[in-house]
């Protein structure tokens, strides 16, 4: 349960991009595919407004938890677990395959290109393939730039915080240091580290590998950065 909490401190939250996404939804003439869904942040939101759309991750736990929100509030949504770097689906007319957030950053060069090959194949002629990424991954640590604010997360009375100290450089990935904090009720507290690594990958290097895997690059779409997170360069592939 506690990587479930942690996903909804660190990622849930977040909804700047959301906008873009719905835009994208509203044109498309079928169902959708979330790559990377998580608990739901995407998926539940664009099936609030009546679109079809099929939950993928590598998590069943934290595709569990997307089910239990989607029952509660009587959406239609349908999961599958399986690997972002190589799925295999029934189904190959999605209007759109989405990768929001960095998922497609934290599979290594040749599971982004697994990635880029199994969205070719699911999505429909003429559909889009929309991938997420974070812009400006400079390294910061806390002697030499201002911290970005934590996450926080009250879940049953006990505060989850996460906050990011540090963004190191690893030449092809950058490492992202967090420090986790709990605060029980009864004033109880611990805490532990987490470290993410994203791949340093441009636009041009992923729209090359998308035309190699017979996709056709269209203009970048900008999801701004807000105070607590980083710009995203949305790349925009037509299938």
């Amino acid at each position: 349960m506690s990587d479930v909490i942690w996903h909804d401190v660190e990622c849930a939250r977040y909804d700047a991009d959301l906008p873009l996404w719905r835009e994208l939804a509203a044109r498309a003439a079928g169902p959708i595919l979330d790559v990377g869904a998580g608990t739901g942040r995407v998926t539940l939101d664009l099936a609030r407004l009546g679109h079809a759309v099929v939950a993928l991750d590598v998590d069943a736990a934290l595709l569990a938890v997307l089910e239990q929100r989607a029952q509660g509030e009587r959406l239609q949504v349908q999961t599958v677990v399986a690997d972002a770097a190589n799925f295999d689906l029934p189904r190959r007319d999605f209007a759109i395959v989405m990768a929001p957030m960095q998922t497609v950053q934290l599979l290594r060069p040749a599971g982004r290109l697994g990635f880029l090959r199994s969205a070719r194949a699911h999505v429909a002629p003429g559909g889009l393939v929309a991938i997420a990424l974070a812009d400006a991954l400079e390294c910061f640590d806390a002697e030499h730039v201002l911290l970005p604010l934590p996450d926080r997360l009250i879940v049953e009375s006990t505060l989850y915080s996460s906050q990011p100290v540090a963004l190191r450089d690893h030449g092809e990935t950058v490492a992202i240091e967090r420090l986790r904090e709990v605060l029980t009720p009864d004033g109880r507290r611990s805490a532990s580290d987490d470290v993410l690594h994203l791949d340093r990958v441009s636009v041009a290097e992923v729209e090359a590998e998308a035309q190699a895997a017979g996709l056709t690059p269209l203009p970048v779409r900008i999801v701004a950065a807000t105070e607590e997170h980083v710009g995203t360069s949305v790349v925009m592939l037509r299938g």
